[in-house]
């Protein structure tokens, strides 16, 4: 284990410092390129210099500096760089150790190192953003990661990130009936409780530099252990006006029907999860243009762990109540966007999700465009990321085939390039 340890470490050490030569302009010949739109170009270049997509098409059309790095890609499709709208990188699989014991039990610093190597581990497999959701007990260590990222520090994707996730005042975990009631057990995320404390959380999250603003619309406090709404239309409605006055978005937790309605009718900008919703709730997410982040990873992830579900048997109750939520979602036309909840299970292996999407449904190029163009309109960074055209930061990766036509090359990186800098080569 300690070898693997070690030749993983070098090999990440490696990567990254070939990131840190400034890069001059780069000609990228693979065998196809995916924009992003429309089928695959086959015989098309990508130009790329000054940290963006400098031109796009047939390589007889372009003016090539005469200094240009030329890497060929054969075999491959160019895709823009993927992007998983959510993301745990302070989380590692939940059947190595518990989330109970994450949260009480490993120090911040231990964390956060797990967290670097989530990180590393996340951009070699060809997906250069995420949009991390709360940080589970280990504070504000989020904005420090992603400050190390962006200043060169660490390799990893670009994060937008929630710090802490807001919680109703008792209505998270750990789990507190499971400990002695006279112990101070350490939430996973903020509590709050009113009007006043819920818009002061928010602006707490924004200040310690929260992108979004991550909200549990509903958590397991039914008499009966199932999952209701925690908070109250009037604390959701403020908890959205004070984030959305900043400019800032809004994601929120909720598997239960009412609590999914009442945070679309609160104004919030994603759901997350969303296995409980009617059609009626989804037919109202389409009319107020809120998008679905479906996680379908997730329940297969702890069916694999804790109900001894085989990957490609028979569903386990929680994969069957996602995968009608997902249809549902499909058939009334709600945005949906790739958000697969990594770290429940192994990050680097994000690509799962988007192979779930095309299980219950979708084609390979509906399930590229989620993690692709769909994320980033979802995330307000159209103009930036999720297409390969000119003027667009260069976050472009090279796969193993073609994943419009075979999903399961998405997950088959072999040349990962973010911000014009190269971190992965074949």
């Amino acid at each position: 284990m300690r070898i693997r340890a070690n030749t993983i470490a070098f090999s990440l050490l490696t990567a990254f410092g070939q990131a840190q030569a400034a890069p001059g302009p780069v000609l990228l010949t693979p065998d196809k390129v995916w924009t992003g739109d429309g089928a695959p170009h086959a015989g098309w270049s990508v130009l790329v210099d000054a940290g963006r997509i400098q031109a796009v098409g047939p390589l007889e059309k372009m003016t090539v500096p005469a200094n240009a790095e030329r890497i060929a890609l054969p075999g491959k499709t160019l895709i823009p760089g993927m992007i998983d709208l959510h993301s745990h990188v302070l989380l590692h699989p939940y059947n190595e150790t518990t989330w109970d014991d994450q949260v009480i039990k490993e120090p911040v610093a231990y964390r956060i190192m797990l967290a670097g190597r989530h990180a590393a581990a996340t951009l070699q497999a060809g997906f250069t953003t995420l949009r991390d959701l709360g940080t589970e007990g280990a504070d504000y260590a989020d904005a420090g990661i992603k400050r190390a990222i962006d200043e060169g520090v660490a390799p990893g994707p670009r994060l937008f990130i929630a710090t802490k996730a807001i919680v109703a005042s008792y209505s998270y975990g750990p789990a507190e009936r499971s400990y002695r009631p006279d112990m101070e057990i350490p939430y996973g995320a903020q509590p709050a409780t009113g009007i006043d404390e819920v818009t002061k959380a928010v602006r707490e999250q924004s200040a310690r530099g929260a992108d979004w603003i991550k909200i549990y619309g509903d958590y397991r406090t039914g008499i009966d252990g199932t999952a209701r709404p925690t908070f109250t239309m009037e604390e959701l409605n403020a908890m959205v006006a004070a984030t959305h006055v900043t400019g800032r978005k809004v994601a929120v937790h909720a598997s239960s029907d009412d609590a999914i309605r009442m945070a679309v009718l609160a104004g919030a900008d994603t759901i997350e999860h969303g296995y409980g919703a009617s059609e009626a709730t989804f037919r109202l997410m389409k009319e107020r243009g809120v998008a679905y982040i479906p996680t379908l990873t997730a329940p297969e992830a702890t069916g694999e762990y804790f109900q001894k579900h085989v990957r490609g048997g028979a569903p386990t109750p929680g994969m069957q109540q996602a995968a009608r939520a997902f249809a549902l979602a499909r058939k009334v036309g709600v945005t949906i966007g790739n958000g697969s909840d990594v770290g429940v299970f192994a990050h680097g292996t994000n690509a799962r999700e988007l192979g779930c999407m095309v299980k219950l449904g979708m084609t390979p190029t509906e399930a590229m465009r989620a993690a692709t163009v769909v994320a980033a309109d979802i995330l307000g960074k159209s103009m930036e990321l999720g297409q390969i055209k000119a003027g667009m930061l260069a976050d472009v990766v090279a796969v193993d085939g073609d994943p419009t036509e075979d999903i399961a090359a998405a997950g088959k990186a072999s040349f990962v390039m973010k911000g014009g800098e190269v971190f992965r080569r074949p």
